[in-house]
């Protein structure tokens, strides 16, 4: 039984060491919590685990993604908010904390789409 512990932690340390000399565990020896993320939590709404994400490609892992995802959802708003609700661009902008320039930006955007 010892022999047997043993070579499987030989075998088992052997998988672990990098060429660094750094660990690198494997995912059946590395535990962690897979909460996933807010930005699937907003879209989704409902709090889902990485696994069950609903983006083609993690958002962190796209440059500037967390910030592009936000903006563009953002972007949504506005023009929702511009369209259905009849704001106009000074109070859309006075809402979400930019400018009116940004604002019609965002519509341009979208009437050019």
């Amino acid at each position: 039984m010892e022999i047997e512990q043993t070579e499987e932690r030989r075998k088992i340390e052997d998988f672990l060491e990098t060429q660094d000399g750094e660990l690198d565990l494997p995912p059946e020896y590395c535990h962690y919590r897979d909460d996933g993320c807010e930005l699937a939590t907003a879209y989704l709404g409902y709090k889902s685990s990485c696994l069950n994400c609903p983006f083609p490609k993690c958002i962190y892992d796209q440059s500037r993604g967390r910030q592009r995802w936000l903006k563009r959802q953002r972007n949504r708003e506005i023009v929702r908010l511009f369209t259905t609700e009849g704001k106009g661009v000074s109070e859309l902008a006075l809402s979400f904390g930019v400018s009116q320039r940004t604002v019609q930006r965002a519509l341009k955007r979208a009437k050019n789409e």
